[in-house]
Parts: C-alpha cells; structure tokens; sequence
C-alpha cells in the first residue's frame, strides 16, 4: 500500500499510547447529573464542572426550548452582521449585574474570550503577566497577541511585583484564574490587585470554575474578596456552574466598546444561539432565587476537603469544589481511574499536558446535586483502590 502524507500519524498515536497519554472520547448514554451513565452502568459522576447542578434542570431545558421556538435555533450570523438578537442584549444585561458591572458582552466560549480579549488590549510593545498554572486558552491567548508573556510562580506575589518593576512594556495586563482549574486553590487576587494599582497595570480575572460558587450572590471570587471595582475584566463561563454554553467578559463600557471591534474570537464568529443564552437566563434566576444550592455545596466540599486531607493529600487550599488527588505517573492515575470505576464511580485521569509532568492525578469535581453519602462512599473506595495501587 502507497504511503500517504499522514502516515506519521500512526506512529505518533503508538508513542501516546505506550505514554498512557493517548485520549478518547466516551459518550454519556444520560443528560448530565450527578448520576450518569457510561457504557451501560450507572455510575456516580465525579468529574463534571456542573457546580451547581444545573445543565440537566428542568426549568433550563424549558427555557433553551422557550428561546429557540421564540428566536431560532441560530443565530444566523455574527452579532456586527445580522445575529444580533433580543436575547443577547438581555442575557448581556444580567451578566452585567451579576458583576455590578456597567457593561457585559458575550462570547462562544472560555476559549473564546481568553484567546481573543487579551489580543484587544496589549499588543507587540506591552507585556502579559500570567500565573503558571492558568489556563492553556490564557496562554494562547497571550501569544496570539504579540506581546511579551511573563510568567510567574504559582501565586507568588513577590516575583510577580519584581517582574512589574522591572518592566518597560508600554502597557501591562496581569492575568490570572481566580480559581485554577487543577488544583481547586485560589489567586492572591487582593495581593495581585494591590500590584495592579501600585504598577498601573490592567487586571484580567478569569472567574470561569467560581462564578456560581464563589461570593455573596455567586459572582465569583471578586466578590468573595470584594475586588469587584478594581478588576478591569472580569471573564466568567455559562457552560460550568450556569449549566449551559458560552461566555463573557464583564467590565466598563468602553471596554465593551472596543471589543465590539478589536477582539476577533467575537467579530469573526457567529453569534451564541438563543437556547444557550435562554438557559443561561434561567440559570441566573435560580442562582438568584435558590441561594441554598451554593450552601450546600459548600458543605460537600468541606466533607470531601476533610476526608481527603485525612488520606494525606494536599487539599488545605482548596477553595471550590476542585480536589487534586495527585498520583505522579500516568499509568498510576489511570489505573486509580479504573478502579474506581469498578465500584461506581466516573472520574478521569488528568495527564500532561493537562497538568506537569509527575503530578497525573484524579481530578475529583463535586456538584450541589450530590449528597454527603456519594462523598463518603467515594472516600471509601478510594482507599480500596489506592491500597491496590503499586507503589509510586
């Protein structure tokens, strides 16, 4: 058989494979919940980012079909030609006050947002200050627009002042996640906030795995903190803890302004549809009116932040329902993985380049749908499942 120009393929899925880095993808056969099924079983579900047990709630299901049947099942077009819809405007416009913000613009995706929005705001003589754990799409986002990218150390205050300082960028933007992803901690966000000022730098906080968790009405860790005025973007996700798709960035009018024609990931893509926007707005109203939900979860965290902690796993500064179970090697974390499996339980090892490399793990997500029973019951198996594990 002739070789074809994608014949090295094959030999880069073996090297994946032999790895244990290799994916695949593994269809539900239920709606999202804390229950779900996967490959005919019943399984409890650990690893979704459906915080507040909202992506399979009736009343959001209602909406996204209310929104459709209203509005269409696209939107047609991007929002500067023709897709600019009633809904839209609306969602925007709760989002904005969520964030006691004067502005709020909406967009595809996380990815969207911090691949794009970066690149409406600095450029080749300016600099971009990121935490080295955020997100991968931060760190696209940063290359895409030319400027200088700086990292730092996890948290630490002290390098990032030292790098400020020393800058000479004509404008600076320092970008963090409020609560990383892998980890479940939380950004020195007062400390950073206070280097903005000191520096005159811009303040990009990425709110996606806090707002709905996170503060006194669940606008994320901003609020917690009550930063939201010295925060100039605020970017939060409507596919995690809302339970629907999409994103924003929240902030003040003129920078709606300019992203409306500076920030492409918005520009060149077809608008949001209305069901996703619908949901979302029913998503708010519950945040809104079920304040309890977030009580709860609060709850679970602290049951399953405890249980872990007594096993030994460093979990002390977890501040949302994110917990690390670190296990070093790839195939360590996929075999946790499997055992867990085999006594009901879905969650998924994380691997390079997800996380560095040596730290695989199990990344345990808690949901308010979840009840006190499914944590202990996790606990229980985990240690049954780490006992079985081959030393590190």
């Amino acid at each position: 058989m002739a070789r074809g120009p994608l014949d090295w393929i094959d030999g880069e899925l073996q090297r994946l494979s032999t790895r244990g880095l290799r994916r695949a993808l593994e269809p539900l056969g239920s709606a999202q919940g804390p229950v779900v099924e996967v490959g005919g079983r019943r399984l409890v579900n650990l690893c979704s980012n459906d915080y507040l047990g909202l992506a399979g709630d009736p009343r959001l299901r209602a909406a996204a079909a209310a929104a459709a049947l209203a509005e269409g099942a696209g939107s047609g077009a991007s929002r500067l030609v023709a897709g600019d819809l009633a809904i839209h405007g609306r969602l925007e416009a709760a989002l904005a006050a969520l964030h006691r913000a004067p502005a709020a613009l909406l967009l595809n995706s996380g990815y969207h947002a911090n691949a794009g929005v970066p690149a409406a705001l600095v450029g080749r003589d300016d600099a971009i200050f990121a935490d080295v754990l955020d997100h991968a799409s931060i760190v696209d986002g940063a290359l895409l627009s030319r400027a200088a990218l700086v990292r730092y150390r996890h948290g630490d205050l002290d390098e990032l002042a030292d790098l400020l300082a020393a800058s000479r960028a004509r404008r600076r933007l320092v970008i963090t996640d409020a609560v990383f992803s892998m980890d479940g901690d939380a950004a020195p966000l007062a400390g950073i906030a206070e280097l903005c000022d000191r520096h005159g730098a811009m303040l990009y906080v990425d709110e996606a795995h806090a707002v709905g968790v996170l503060g006194p009405t669940g606008a994320g860790l901003a609020e917690a903190l009550g930063l939201e005025a010295r925060v100039d973007v605020s970017m939060g996700t409507l596919g995690k803890a809302l339970g629907s798709f999409g994103a924003y960035v929240a902030g003040e009018a003129r920078l709606r302004d300019l992203l409306l024609s500076r920030c492409r990931t918005f520009v060149f893509t077809t608008a949001l549809p209305p069901a996703a926007c619908g949901a979302t707005l029913a998503a708010l109203e519950v945040l809104r009116a079920e304040p309890e939900r977030r009580a709860r979860l609060g709850a679970l965290v602290a049951r399953m932040r405890a249980g872990l902690a007594a096993r030994g796993f460093d979990v002390a500064r977890v501040v949302a329902p994110i917990f690390p179970v670190v296990l070093g090697g790839e195939a360590r974390a996929l075999a946790a993985a499997a055992g867990l499996r085999e006594r009901g339980f879905f969650v998924r090892a994380i691997r390079p380049p997800t996380v560095p490399a040596g730290t695989s793990r199990l990344r345990v997500a808690l949901t308010a749908g979840h009840g006190p029973d499914q944590v202990d019951a996790f606990l229980g198996a985990l240690d049954e499942v780490l006992a079985a594990l081959p030393p590190a």
